[in-house]
């Protein structure tokens, strides 16, 4: 029993106790008077009647006369006369109902006046002896009123007190709601201060939980500041702060082989002249502020470009992928247009050579290694071909390979078309737990069957386009549904992945929520998962989501994880269940040590709120034991069966 209902109990009883106790003793007190008034008017009767039997003469049918007048004006239950000797000289007895009172009330509380007894005389002599007892009906009849009127004001009363105590509990325990509130919400990881009481018993309550969430706010916030300096430290480059060598391959490598990606894009490389030769003509100190100069440059170009990323590969060398289907001509070029319109103009005219550039385009399935010698083949293009000079190419070897081209329109037909016609479809892939291995969840990734009997598109083929027509929604609905279809086929749970668009989507909201209730059992099976970029640019509606699907009793967690931990308290306050660690910090581990510390201050942090941490693109089960070491819980990828 809850405090509160314990409080209103003893409350109830308290009331039922005195109000109870009022009216037993209220009604007592007016028996007894009542039936002290009823004696005195008894005796004052019998003596006032003997008075007149004894100064009348003593004929039988005069005395008989008297007493039956009397009987009738007045309300006796009896009047009796008897003889010195005991005989029963007159009697008048009433033989009506009593009246004035219902007869359990009656037999509840009886009256018991004593009859008034009188001696009436003869001259000298003694007539007879004179006994009569009033009628107590009108004494139950004025009880019974009484009582009722008590009962009334004592109810209206009760109404009163009950209005009042619920006015003073709310008062009094809603200080303790919040201290309620507050548990649960570090119970969902959420740290919430509240308003400290003026109670001093809550108040210290209070102002102990305060403390505490301090406390946990500042070592999760101590945690996510080393993790941040391990993440740096290990992915971008200590000069310039663009992505460091290994990191942007790493992306590069699940650009070209992952499936939530478009298809294709295009590589852009930017040479300066070597860095011995800068450093002859401008100095060290100077060298590093061009190269700081070139990466902020950069930085505000990829921050106008979605999805782009620039890294500084060497000493001089920098890079830029552009996920998407834009050319390597347009990509280039607009790289260039930022250079020369952002401060290098002035270098440039000092140094003719600064830097060349070229472009090359990617398409899903080439290696890096591919990649990276035709992007150098462009390079060596560019600087034979003098100054500034820029050079694009597209000889892919999977150029064939591309996937058709279509208008807005086209795409739109064709994705509703999908839909209506059931082409898209889940396959399904294991997720599996560390220690011990079992299955954790099946991930259901989406898939398009074409018609031409060509192999079917994965979501990085479709989706991107789906969410620039705001299809992702009707798309993500249908997704849910394969899977609570899928649910009753199998017995563990399913993960699927929504679009962060779809979040911000006031309809798939409302639809999506309808769907879940009308399957509460599939909630606590599901488990729905948005990418990391996705949940840096909808962060708000993110969070609502989270809040709506976690009522539901379904999991949420952040896929292809990597830097959104500098959120800190924001990530904290999500409440999340899990998180999926992004491939490029998993590709390679062994020799990656830099890695090694992020990830394992990373399951750190993880672990004091509650996170189950699950690494991605896992290449084989011989990655398991450092994954175990490190403090992962599951993991997902190709070696993963």
């Amino acid at each position: 029993m809850t405090l509160i209902k314990q409080l209103w109990l003893a409350i109830l009883l308290t009331a039922i106790l005195a109000f109870g106790g009022s009216l037993v003793l209220s009604v007592v007190s007016a028996r007894h008077y009542l039936e002290q008034q009823l004696q005195v008017k008894n005796i004052d009767n019998a003596n006032a009647l003997a008075l007149s039997l004894s100064q009348l003469p003593k004929d039988p049918v005069m005395v008989e006369l008297q007493v039956a007048a009397q009987f009738d004006a007045g309300h006796y239950r009896f009047i009796r006369i008897t003889s010195p000797s005991g005989q029963l000289l007159v009697e008048r007895v009433f033989n009506g109902e009593l009246m004035g009172a219902p007869l359990w009330f009656i037999h509840m509380i009886p009256i018991e006046a004593q009859p008034g007894v009188a001696q009436i005389q003869d001259g000298w002599q003694q007539y007879g002896s004179l006994s009569l007892a009033s009628h107590e009906q009108y004494v139950y009849q004025a009880l019974w009123q009484g009582t009722r009127h008590l009962l009334f004001w004592f109810s209206l009363g009760g109404l009163f007190i009950a209005g009042a105590s619920t006015w003073a509990m709310r008062r009094i325990t809603r200080p303790l709601s919040e201290v309620v509130t507050q548990a649960q919400a570090i119970e969902m990881r959420r740290f919430l201060h509240i308003a400290e009481p003026r109670t001093p018993e809550l108040q210290t309550l209070a102002r102990a939980m305060n403390s505490m969430v301090d406390r946990l706010k500042t070592m999760f916030g101590e945690e996510a500041a080393r993790v941040e300096a391990y993440r740096k430290r290990s992915n971008l480059d200590g000069l310039t702060g663009l992505a460091n060598r290994a990191y942007f391959l790493s992306q590069l490598q699940e650009l070209v082989t992952g499936e939530v990606h478009e298809a294709d894009g295009s590589l852009v490389m930017l040479r300066l002249s070597p860095l011995e030769t800068l450093n002859a003509q401008l100095g060290h100190e100077r060298t590093n502020t061009l190269l700081q100069l070139l990466a902020t440059v950069m930085k505000t170009h990829v921050s106008a470009n979605e999805d782009a990323m620039a890294a500084r590969l060497t000493g001089g060398e920098f890079a830029v992928v552009y996920p998407g289907r834009q050319s390597p001509s347009q990509a280039v070029q607009a790289l260039q247009h930022t250079l020369q319109q952002q401060g290098l103009p002035d270098w440039i005219a000092a140094l003719p050579h600064l830097y060349h550039l070229a472009a090359v385009s990617y398409h899903r399935g080439e290696t890096v290694s591919a990649l990276m010698c035709r992007a150098d083949a462009a390079m060596a293009l560019a600087q034979a071909s003098g100054a500034q000079a820029l050079a694009a190419t597209v000889d892919d070897p999977l150029a064939e390979r591309q996937r058709p081209v279509y208008a807005s329109d086209q795409w739109r037909l064709r994705l509703t078309d999908a839909l209506q016609r059931q082409r898209l479809s889940l396959a399904f892939y294991p997720v599996r737990t560390l220690h011990p291995q079992a299955l954790l969840h099946q991930e259901g990734v989406l898939r398009w069957h074409n018609d031409d009997g060509t192999p079917p598109w994965v979501a990085g083929d479709f989706m991107p386009m789906a969410v620039r027509l705001k299809l992702s929604g009707s798309i993500d609905l249908h997704v849910v549904q394969l899977a609570i279809q899928h649910l009753d086929h199998v017995s563990g749970d399913v993960a699927v992945n929504l679009a962060a668009q779809s979040m911000t989507e006031l309809k798939f909201m409302h639809d999506l929520t309808a769907l879940l209730r009308a399957h509460p059992q599939a909630c606590a099976r599901l488990w729905f998962e948005v990418p990391e970029y996705g949940v840096e640019q909808h962060f708000d509606a993110f969070d609502d989501c989270v809040q709506r699907l976690k009522q539901l009793k379904c999991r949420v967690g952040i896929e292809y994880f990597s830097e959104s931990f500098a959120l800190g308290n924001q990530l904290a306050m999500l409440s999340l269940d899990y998180i999926k660690v992004h491939p490029n910090y998993i590709r390679g581990l062994v020799d990656q040590p830099n890695h090694q510390e992020f990830l394992k201050g990373l399951c750190a942090a993880a672990r004091l709120l509650g996170i189950t941490v699950i690494a991605m693109g896992v290449a084989s089960d011989t990655e398991l034991p450092l994954l175990g070491q490190l403090g992962f819980d599951g993991a997902t990828g190709p070696g993963i069966v």
